[in-house]
């Protein structure tokens, strides 16, 4: 959603001024997980038929004391503004703009079963060796593939899965049949 990546990119600069980029995600995450466990929560958010001072009065009333005056008051301004359909969108931007600004890539691999610790260790020096950064590595599982891994960072992908594998030699085979 693009008005909340904007958002999340403002609310990045004002806590990049305060020098408080990393008390924020965590606010942020915490915003995040509060709209996904309390659903009430975010259908009082979203309802048209409550007014804002309502809404900012329950959201000082949760969040003071349990994250920074800063996101609060983001929030009650986003609440104000008519804005606070998109806050857990902008929750989620943050996050993005966070990993942006501190230069943290996102790596996922997805295998038929999951992986040890020292195979994890060496898919993230690989991955630290091609990148200037930190690396988060998520690991998917998915029981169809017959082995091998599936690694995607931002667009690009190496699949080392065993059916890609199979793949490429029936095409190498069919192509020294058709010369």
């Amino acid at each position: 959603m693009i008005v909340a990546e904007r958002y999340a990119k403002s609310l990045m600069e004002l806590a990049v001024q305060a020098n408080a980029t990393d008390a924020v995600r965590a606010d942020m995450k915490s915003v995040h997980t509060l709209f996904k466990e309390n659903k009430d929560f975010a259908l009082m958010l979203n309802s048209p038929l409550i007014k804002t001072d309502k809404k900012v009065n329950v959201l000082t009333a949760i969040l003071k004391g349990k994250i920074s005056d800063l996101t609060l008051s983001f929030m009650v301004l986003m609440t104000n503004k008519k804005r606070e359909t998109i806050l857990e969108h902008i929750a989620v931007a943050f996050d993005e703009q966070y990993k942006l600004n501190k230069s943290i890539f996102t790596a996922v691999i997805t295998s038929a079963k999951g992986l040890d610790n020292a195979t994890k260790q060496k898919v993230v020096d690989l991955i630290k060796s091609q990148t200037k950064g930190e690396v988060e590595l998520k690991e998917m599982i998915d029981e169809k593939l017959i082995g091998g891994f599936v690694l995607k960072m931002g667009d690009k992908q190496i699949d080392k899965t065993v059916a890609r594998q199979l793949s490429n030699m029936k095409k190498q085979l069919l192509n020294k049949g058709l010369n």
